[in-house]
């Protein structure tokens, strides 16, 4: 089991940038996606951006044009940077990881990191 550690939270005022890290105990070139999610209270856990091994990067349509993530395998570390921050941005950032092997998918969660814009 991987162990995934975010970082780079905080408070940030509308309009500014934040970039998020989620660094990661294994090689994540091991892992089929780096992928990030978002929870606010009340609501399931969405997905803002993955970055697939293989293939072009996805992001929430809420995000396009803003976020970026980034997948550096020399330091295996995943980055999320975000700009033009947004009140609807606020909630908790969870970095995940997945591997699958034949048809068996596996998921390792962090702890997740508080993003909140407000002035």
């Amino acid at each position: 089991q991987v162990q995934l550690v975010e970082s780079g939270g905080g408070l940030v005022q509308p309009g500014g940038s934040l970039t998020l890290s989620c660094a990661a105990s294994a090689n994540i070139f091991l892992f089929n996606v780096m992928a990030w999610y978002r929870q606010t209270p009340g609501k399931q856990r969405e997905l803002v951006a993955a970055h697939p091994r293989v293939g072009s990067r996805i992001y929430a349509d809420s995000v396009k044009g803003r976020f970026t993530i980034i997948r550096d395998t020399a330091k295996n570390t995943v980055y999320l940077q975000m700009n033009s921050l947004k009140p609807e941005d606020t909630g908790v950032y969870f970095c995940k990881a997945r591997q699958v092997v034949d048809t068996t998918a596996g998921d390792s969660w962090g702890q997740g990191t508080q993003v909140t814009v407000s002035s």
